[in-house]
């Protein structure tokens, strides 16, 4: 594993409730349009890379695929196999899985490509499990993030926090543009045929409450560097929050948040 790897499993350990909870349900919205580009029919050997909470998996259970779905942590993987308790639910990470070439007849990844150090390493692996001219979709936030991604953010700039040192960057040999052209570009590199990417926007509906409770827990890099900072810095990072979310708030009290994806997918 590469530092950045390995720092993403300590970030996320022990933290599927907390995101279950809070960012999970902003997460689900890619799901059917992932599928469809997927091409997920009745019958079909389908791999869920990144399983999460399980969303993807039960989805595609339901359209009466035969799915395995796998991630890098336990505690998903223990949630996964309540959500989709008709899958293959394993523990495994990219770039190294445990399937044999050709394997499956298509594979998705919702969001975790955002969490891999070597993220053209992980499609090549997507595309050796994946039989010849069988489909992968995966998705990944934009860069510039949207409004309501950037809202957490704006309030650790706010009180002055900024990312610490220790929490490790992709290496620049393997970072690529957060864009259409960009993302397309890795799916193309590694040796995937026909890519076609999209820019998917939608409000994510929410509370203030409940938006802030995954990084209050830990959830996320973001989680992470609240939770280390001193109690008197999380305190003026929640003040800033609140002050921010007046700009997001509908007349219901909702928590409006725009937010960006980018969509990917080709054939193996």
């Amino acid at each position: 594993m590469t530092a950045f790897d390995e720092s993403e499993r300590r970030v996320w350990a022990a933290q599927a409730d907390a995101y279950a909870g809070s960012f999970a349900k902003l997460c689900e919205y890619p799901v059917p349009r992932l599928l469809e580009a997927a091409g997920i029919e009745p019958g079909m050997r389908v791999l869920d890379v990144g399983t999460g909470t399980g969303t993807a998996a039960k989805a595609a259970c339901e359209r009466g695929a035969k799915v395995t779905a796998v991630d890098a942590e336990a505690s998903m993987i223990a949630l996964a196999a309540q959500t989709a308790p008709e899958a293959d639910v394993r523990l495994a990470a990219l770039p190294d899985l445990p399937f044999g070439d050709d394997e499956f007849d298509a594979a998705v990844g919702n969001f975790v490509l955002n969490h891999v150090g070597r993220p053209r390493t992980a499609l090549a692996e997507l595309r050796r499990v994946t039989r010849p001219g069988g489909r992968i979709a995966v998705t990944i936030w934009a860069v510039p993030a949207a409004a309501g991604q950037a809202l957490l953010g704006r309030a650790l700039q706010a009180a002055g926090v900024s990312r610490p040192a220790h929490l490790p960057a992709l290496d620049p040999g393997d970072d690529f543009p957060r864009t259409e052209q960009g993302f397309a570009a890795l799916l193309s590199a590694a040796g995937l045929k026909d890519v076609v990417c999209d820019t998917l926007l939608w409000d994510h509906r929410t509370t203030p409450e409940e938006w802030w409770s995954g990084p209050a827990a830990g959830v996320a890099t973001i989680g992470h560097i609240i939770r280390s900072q001193p109690s008197d810095t999380i305190e003026s990072i929640k003040a800033h929050f609140d002050s921010l979310c007046a700009e997001f708030v509908d007349s219901t009290g909702a928590l409006v948040l725009p937010h960006a994806a980018l969509m990917a997918h080709g054939r193996a």
